[in-house]
């Protein structure tokens, strides 16, 4: 995340003119909001920030705490990458190299690794874990629909933060002998299972709701043209039982680069009369968001209405998520 606000700390507060009765009753009033313990930033910036960019500010905070150098990873070192990760409510993870059970406190959860096959990086000023060790903990340690997302994200280029895209030959060397068996078999099903076509997060997290709920993998940006020519692409797409999966994400809606140029109205009126071309063609269209994505079992009634068909029986698919 580019241009993070400045913090404020407690310690620094006397160049600041500051007494702690005066922090106190900033941040009673909501002009400072407190990160953590002695980290504090404007009120109004904050209120401003994303989830995901109050995160990486709350790694930051705790950077700057630390009184020794300290290695960020999991969903801290993707914040730092800007790989996508699944919800925001989770604590700061750093590393230990000592196995004595760790110490988690204060918001910051402590990791223990072997200090063999580290790899360690500098990122925004932050010691971090490589982008290949990053994105293959969060394969290991997270549930598998939530994996999919970072390391769909992986195998493309990251052109705003000039990244190459990663091979699957890259992410698989780097497993090694760093990983149980396991969570080795844990990381080649998501890079297995992961596409480059994926167009967002939101898209990454749908697919792998789709496959865990059993049914037919969908055919992605698949492309829909009328008799007026080329409608566009679309997210998902069944053949046989012609159904069209849409995710609606707010970027459409509000970034530059999805907007093209568009008022989010204008964009919001071209998606519907995008839709009307798609329904005209005799196509259905099911559309979902994120609410409908962190409601267990929304999405999978929605595409069994529409007809999508399934590879494998209800009973197979819950038997898979009580495995997974």
């Amino acid at each position: 995340m580019p241009d993070l606000p400045p913090l404020l700390l407690s310690r620094d507060r006397i160049l600041h003119g500051l007494t702690p009765n005066e922090l106190a009753k900033r941040v009673k009033a909501g002009a400072l909001v407190r990160v953590r313990h002695g980290v504090y930033v404007d009120g109004e910036t904050w209120r401003n920030l994303k989830p995901w960019e109050q995160y990486r500010l709350r790694v930051q905070a705790a950077a700057e705490t630390f009184e020794k150098p300290t290695v960020f990873a999991r969903r801290s070192a993707a914040s730092v990458w800007g790989l996508p990760v699944v919800g925001w409510h989770h604590p700061v993870q750093a590393l230990t190299l000592k196995n004595d059970g760790g110490r988690s406190r204060a918001g910051v959860s402590r990791l223990f690794v072997a200090r063999a096959g580290l790899a360690v990086v500098t990122r925004e000023g932050l010691l971090v874990t490589d982008r290949i060790r990053t994105v293959l903990d969060l394969a290991a340690y997270t549930p598998f629909t939530e994996a999919v997302v970072p390391m769909d994200h992986v195998l493309r280029p990251d052109h705003a933060r000039r990244l190459p895209a990663l091979t699957r030959t890259e992410l698989e060397g780097g497993i090694g002998p760093w990983y149980s068996a396991a969570a080795g078999r844990r990381i080649r099903a998501v890079i297995d299972f992961a596409d480059p076509a994926s167009g967002s997060a939101g898209e990454s997290l749908s697919r792998a709701v789709i496959h865990l709920a059993g049914f037919e993998a969908p055919v992605l940006q698949q492309g829909i043209s009328d008799a007026a020519g080329l409608v566009g692409y679309t997210d998902f797409y069944w053949k046989h039982p012609r159904v069209i999966g849409e995710f609606d994400g707010e970027e459409k809606y509000v970034k530059p680069e999805y907007l093209n140029g568009r008022t989010a109205s204008q964009a919001v009126v071209a998606e519907k009369e995008r839709e009307n071309r798609i329904r005209a063609t005799g196509m259905k269209v099911v559309r979902w968001d994120w609410a409908d994505l962190m409601e267990p079992g929304t999405l999978e009634r929605k595409l069994a209405a529409a007809g999508v068909p399934r590879r494998r029986t209800r009973s197979a698919v819950v038997d898979a998520q009580i495995r997974t």
